[in-house]
């Protein structure tokens, strides 16, 4: 779908989508409970509706409707009662999917083939395959074009013991083991070797956990799990994504009137920094520098802020974003500076010098979901219309972003 924006303001109310971080785990963990779980405020994405069908290739019972309701989607859930044998779980293009669940595959002992499309199959899995070949797991990749992870196998029952992980390259992994490990009959160590980069959703992994009845201690080093833990069935509703708010919060900050609703002030996500950010870049317009090792969801549309400072802004430790579904850094500068902007990509970081105005012209989505909604926002300070080519990629995460975008007053044609 190729779109047309034409540039204005943003106006009214918005309720943000649910978080997705928080869905995919209290999807999983209910499929893991013992009994039978509901989950309110859920949206129906393509990563949301992967992890649902791998936990029901995993022998979970999932009743997913209710849609338009006041409590958006609804999913029953009836946890795991008979073990397949195999399963085959395709992931489509959700990073969380596969790497949450690779380890869960394991550790029920499921012989599990697993697929992805876009830009999964080059996403690295290596903190699983450096470790569970030491705990009883077998990896099979003959079927993998080279340079590729998926699509894979997996054989053998996982054991429990000592994980050492890089906690430099995504947090997924350690919240894969989080699910994994708990089930296993003996204890288990989690050992960081690294700096954990994005903690905040290690947090957010935790306090899902400990709403299923699923205790993990935090050590010095990383993590203690005891094993043969039973998840119990808990009932929930989704909190406001605030990665997904970032858009319009940011729109705000650019002159847009609206008002956000639908998140918990309390919440564990890291994203909630947007609203700081803001908050300061009203003040004065100043150029800032940010450490996004905790926030990389946030790394587009923060850009495209920075992009109205006055002065050099920069954003670092984002090398991690290049393994995204694009290479985010490289695609992120290439949009913009085709817009106007001034961004320079270094090697863990990018550097922003603050423009007037974006002048619009033609982009990419690149099929990365945050980069025509970040794109869109930036919109609203061209000078003139701006066309995005791709713009389908955003059903990954807020499928129906353009209508809620028209709705707020914003001018989208489909071309």
């Amino acid at each position: 779908m190729d779109i047309k924006i034409t540039p204005k303001k943003l106006h009214g109310t918005v309720t943000v989508p649910p978080s997705k971080s928080v869905a995919h785990r209290m999807i999983i963990a209910a499929a893991l409970a013992d009994g039978v779980s509901t989950i309110t405020n859920l949206c129906s994405s393509m990563d949301i509706l992967a992890t649902m069908d791998c936990m029901r290739a995993l022998g979970a019972k999932i009743d997913f409707h209710g849609a338009g309701s006041a409590e958006g989607d609804t999913a029953v859930i009836e946890g795991i009662k008979k073990i397949p044998d195999k399963a085959v779980l395709d992931c489509h293009e959700s990073g969380s999917t596969l790497r949450f669940l690779i380890p869960v595959a394991c550790a029920l002992g499921v012989e599990t083939g697993f697929l992805g499309s876009a830009k999964l199959p080059q996403r690295p899995i290596t903190p699983f395959t450096d470790e569970f070949p030491k705990h009883g797991v077998t990896f099979d990749f003959s079927k993998a074009p080279g340079g590729c992870t998926l699509p894979c196998s997996v054989s053998g029952k996982l054991t429990a013991g000592r994980f050492e992980i890089d906690g430099g390259l995504s947090s997924q992994f350690i919240t894969g083991l989080m699910f994994a490990l708990p089930l296993l009959d003996g204890d288990s160590e989690i050992i960081l070797t690294s700096h954990l980069n994005s903690k905040p959703y290690i947090d957010i992994t935790l306090g899902v956990l400990r709403d299923f009845g699923c205790e993990i201690m935090e050590t010095k080093n990383g993590y203690f799990i005891k094993g043969k833990q039973r998840l119990k069935p808990f009932s929930g509703k989704v909190e406001g994504d605030y990665s997904q708010a970032a858009f319009f919060r940011v729109a705000n900050s650019l002159g847009s009137e609206l008002k956000i609703l639908g998140l918990n002030e309390n919440s564990l996500q890291g994203d909630r920094k947007i609203m700081e950010i803001c908050d300061s870049f009203d003040k004065d317009g100043a150029p800032f520098e940010i450490d996004c090792s905790d926030i990389p969801d946030l790394v587009p549309v923060l850009t495209v802020l920075a992009c109205f400072c006055k002065g050099t802004s920069r954003l670092t430790n984002i090398a991690r974003l290049r393994f995204k579904e694009s290479d985010r850094l490289s695609v992120t500068a290439e949009c913009l500076n085709a817009m106007g902007g001034k961004v320079t990509v270094h090697e863990d970081s990018l550097e922003i010098e603050g423009v007037n105005e974006l002048r619009g012209g033609e982009i990419e989505g690149h099929s990365d979901h945050r980069i025509p909604m970040s794109m869109a926002v930036a919109a609203t300070r061209c000078a003139s219309p701006l066309v995005i080519r791709g713009a389908e990629c955003v059903k990954k995460s807020f499928p129906n972003y353009f209508d809620v975008y028209g709705q707020l007053g914003g001018e989208v044609d489909v071309l």
